[in-house]
């Protein structure tokens, strides 16, 4: 008789249980590991998550609403952002032990002081083995005044001071670089800008990096001296620190564009044997100048004014109203050309214009010969402003020098219009660093040439921001623009900024 034996192929459950151990601990069937432990029974003698603290503490500012980055650093942050976890997760010191695989925050009432960050790390533990723990982070948002706030309320919040001075009677210059500042946003920085009695702004900053920083912008824009002084506030003798304030004394050009200088003879050979007696045309990096008998032109820079300084014989507010009798165009031929001459302009026109005082027309009419640079604006009857030579008082060591033949009766700066009409017309305005400023009569008026030599001058626009004053053009008459002579120059609406207005607009019911 044969038999027949067969065997009897194992199920799945007899595969997986052949595979796995029995922990040492608890006897639970588990994948082999190096330590022969279940997850349980190994988190009940291992805690990878040890030398990490389960409480925090972080330090907000209650003034300015910052929150402190250590070591010193105050950042502003917003509640579950992205910058306010990597604050708090700076503060956890034995992080760096295990490896971070997530962190997010856990959410809490805003108002309790209180932020709870979950995170997942993973650690190495006995012989290779890896163990992932979630466990929890609370925070305490305790309340300290940062540095800044503290010398704010101590009145000793400045460290160092950037003043800005122009010693000269028109102070045109200064707001061509008011507006500069405001088009570039050289004042972010700034804690505090205060104008000056004398003239000038005041800029306080906290640190000296951001006053160097004030400085070099005003030195790339305009002509400028630049002064530092600092003093001794405290001394700790054990850290051997020291506690200084700064201050920078920035002394401007005292020249303003359509003032009148009379030049040193070193400086007019340098310059390619200009004349002497010299028109300001403008004052930016470099001031430059224009003989008004040529049109020959002339930039000093810097280094060379501060060399050999000059200073304004006449000044825009001794200009003298005349009205143009006739106008000849000279010709190149009449031109006076010399070797070694200077550039010259070919945006004028040299005529020869004959004038009569404005004062005394239809009296003693004492017509007046002179050679300008405005051929292309003057016409017979128009009004031009200049300077009388011939009877203004002057008190200069360089113009005392001069010959007589040297010296011309009569220099004509630009052409006048009707500034009635022109403040009338003007639906523009100019933003200001500080609304403290008193403007008396002067400074009204030199404010005023500053916005006509803005319509005058389209080069000088672009580094300027102008906005649309809504409530002047609310107020025009329609046909304010229509009436008025087309040939004085404004800017139009196209070189415009619309200006930011908030307004609290009160919601109806739906």
């Amino acid at each position: 008789m044969e038999y027949i034996s067969q065997e009897v192929a194992p199920g799945p459950s007899a595969i997986s249980m052949k595979n796995k151990i029995l922990c040492c601990e608890c006897g639970t069937p588990i994948e082999p590991n190096p330590s022969n432990m279940c997850v349980a029974c190994l988190r009940t003698h291992v805690d990878i998550t040890a030398n990490i603290p389960k409480q925090a503490i972080v330090f907000f500012c209650r003034n300015c609403e910052r929150y402190l980055n250590p070591p010193s650093e105050w950042v502003q942050c917003s509640l579950e952002s992205k910058e306010l976890l990597s604050v708090c997760l700076k503060r956890l010191k034995g992080l760096k032990e295990v490896k971070l695989v997530d962190a997010g925050f856990i959410w809490t009432e805003p108002h309790s002081k209180r932020i709870k960050v979950k995170l997942t790390v993973h650690g190495e533990v006995m012989d290779g083995c890896v163990l992932q723990q979630v466990f929890v982070v609370e925070f305490t948002v305790n309340n300290q005044m940062c540095d800044d706030c503290h010398r704010t309320e101590a009145k000793d919040f400045w460290r160092c001071l950037v003043q800005v001075r122009q010693k000269s009677i028109n102070k045109k210059t200064l707001f061509y670089l008011e507006q500069m500042i405001l088009k570039h946003k050289a004042h972010e920085n700034t804690l505090g800008i205060k104008p000056s009695p004398s003239g000038g702004l005041d800029f306080y900053y906290a640190t000296d990096a951001h006053a160097r920083k004030m400085v070099d912008f005003v030195q790339a824009v305009l002509p400028v001296k630049v002064t530092n002084s600092k003093k001794l506030i405290s001394h700790d003798i054990h850290s051997n620190s020291y506690n200084y304030k700064y201050s920078y004394a920035l002394d401007v050009v005292p020249i303003s564009k359509g003032s009148l200088v009379c030049l040193g003879k070193k400086l007019q050979t340098s310059l390619g044997h200009i004349s002497p007696i010299c028109l300001v045309t403008k004052v930016a990096n470099a001031i430059h100048l224009i003989d008004p008998r040529t049109a020959q032109m002339a930039e000093v820079q810097n280094m060379a004014f501060w060399k050999s300084p000059f200073e304004a014989i006449c000044n825009p507010k001794h200009m003298v109203e005349f009205v143009v009798m006739d106008v000849e165009i000279v010709r190149d031929n009449e031109k006076k050309n010399f070797p070694g001459q200077g550039p010259v302009s070919f945006r004028h026109v040299l005529a020869d214009v004959w004038v009569v005082k404005a004062s005394e027309l239809g009296i003693n009419e004492n017509t007046i010969h002179t050679r300008s640079h405005l051929g292309h604006l003057l016409k017979v009857g128009d009004s031009v402003l200049g300077y009388d030579l011939a009877e203004a008082n002057i008190n200069n060591g360089n113009f005392e020098k001069l010959k007589q033949d040297a010296i011309p009766e009569l220099l004509l700066v630009k052409k006048y219009y009707d500034k009635s009409q022109r403040k009338q017309s003007r639906n523009w305005k100019l933003k200001h660093l500080t609304e403290d400023v008193a403007l008396d009569t002067d400074i009204e008026a030199d404010y005023n040439e500053f916005l006509e030599d803005l319509e005058e001058d389209p080069e000088m626009r672009q580094n300027v921001n102008i906005f649309k004053d809504a409530a002047r053009q609310q107020s025009m008459p329609v046909d304010v623009n229509d009436m008025a002579d087309p040939s004085v120059p404004r800017i139009t609406l196209e070189e415009m900024l619309d200006d930011l207005v908030l307004d609290d607009v009160e919601m109806g019911d739906a």
